[in-house]
């Protein structure tokens, strides 16, 4: 449990407890725009201006406080992105690099900062530029040979700090009583990557939870994370299988971890699932939608798609089908493009295949015993340790079988 409090006395009532898997919504007023972000509690600001609000220009960099890349100014102060939850900015002023100034009317200091040549690789200079905002803004009287210091709190990784600070005392001489303000502040739609993104202005706290929520499923247009190709043979007949997976509600039971908690129209269906890998549980909320149901062919597809509280997303394009096996059987194939983003997508492609895969075949075992019983036994822990340690027992081996090769290699040479 997390006690979300204000940042500020007097402008907003405390929160009541969040829970760790919920969400929250915060106002907050960046680079001019009032938005509505939709975060859990443990989400850092400058996730929540990259993912959600899309303003890519706050980059992170240590995320400990220490580079100073994700320099933002809240209520006129610079401060450290990553080291400030997005729910202690609720009724805050934010600016980012982004609201200094547009290409077509720059801010001295990006003026300065092209002239001096102190751009370099462009991975500090959001940074740099907001310190030496907030450095010339509120105390413009800094003395030349007091810049190195003054400048220090933001780490150049590529040598371009005489450029920068250059650029830095150029603009302190030129403006002596303080640099004008930010010049692209101003309303705007402020959209993002992730789910529960921000909104425009105006919408209600309340309104927050049900906007979070997809009403159509939307995969992503790139190459998919995973490709899972699973062929299963199943001891039920093949009209028995089909009547299983034409039911969704019975379908989503089959699928481990999953469980139908709506059904809207359109041949659409809302759910949770959880996922546990060892140490790491995610729990999504999502949307399927029913594109093709083909009951002569026994063959369905659909969509899906899940976000996690803790910023993790997928999509999914699932194609089932099956026909008559040996024995009176059911062969079913299961195909599925999976795209991964957040926490999730940090998994390796190998490691995230095996585990759809290994999904995919529990899902197998559990529609022949929904075909023959018409119902489905809950997976126990000991399927999801199972699940654990077949990965890391295959994983251990693939890295083994490679370190042997690599040996066999050398030794030929």
């Amino acid at each position: 449990m997390t006690t979300v409090e204000p940042r500020r006395t007097g402008t907003a009532e405390p929160r009541d407890r969040v829970a760790a898997d919920e969400t929250v919504g915060i106002r907050m007023t960046v680079n001019g725009t009032e938005t509505t972000v939709t975060v859990p509690p443990r989400a850092h600001l400058g996730d929540v201006l990259r993912e959600q609000l899309g303003l890519t220009g706050t980059h992170l960099g240590c995320e400990h406080g220490v580079c100073g890349m994700c320099t933002v100014l809240v209520d006129g102060e610079a401060a450290r992105a990553c080291l400030l939850f997005a729910v202690q900015c609720e009724g805050a002023e934010i600016v980012t690099v982004e609201g200094l100034g547009t290409p077509e009317d720059q801010h001295p200091l990006q003026q300065a900062f092209s002239a001096h040549h102190a751009l370099q690789c462009g991975f500090c200079t959001p940074g740099m530029l907001m310190s030496s905002y907030d450095l010339l803004s509120n105390t413009p009287e800094v003395e030349s040979e007091e810049l190195p210091e003054q400048m220090s709190g933001v780490l150049c990784r590529c040598t371009g700090y005489r450029g920068i600070l250059a650029a830095v005392d150029d603009v302190r001489q030129s403006h002596p009583d303080g640099v004008p303000g930010p010049r692209a502040c101003g309303a705007r739609t402020l959209v993002g990557r992730g789910t529960g993104g921000g909104s425009g202005a105006g919408a209600p706290a309340e309104e927050v939870p049900a906007a979070a929520l997809a009403q159509e499923v939307r995969l992503p247009s790139g190459p998919p994370s995973a490709v899972v190709d699973v062929t299963s043979a199943l001891r039920q007949p093949v009209e028995r299988v089909w009547a299983v997976l034409d039911d969704f509600d019975l379908l989503a039971r089959c699928l481990p971890g999953a469980r139908l908690t709506e059904v809207l129209d359109g041949d659409r269906y809302r759910g949770r699932a959880v996922v546990a890998l060892g140490p790491v549980k995610l729990s999504f909320d999502g949307l399927a939608q029913v594109v093709e149901r083909d009951p002569a062919a026994h063959r369905l597809r659909f969509h899906a798609q899940g976000a996690d509280a803790g910023g993790s997303a997928t999509q999914a394009d699932v194609v089932l089908a099956a026909e008559a096996g040996p024995d009176g059987g059911t062969v079913l194939t299961a195909h599925a493009d999976v795209h991964l983003t957040g926490r999730v997508a940090q998994f390796g492609r190998a490691l995230a295949g095996d585990v759809s895969r290994r999904l995919f075949e529990q899902f197998a075992t559990s529609v022949d015993e929904a075909a023959e019983t018409g119902s489905v036994t809950e997976p126990g822990r000991g399927a999801q340790l199972r699940l654990v340690l077949g990965t890391v027992r295959d994983t251990v081996g693939a890295l083994v079988r490679r370190g042997l090769t690599r040996v066999r290699t050398l030794r030929r040479r």
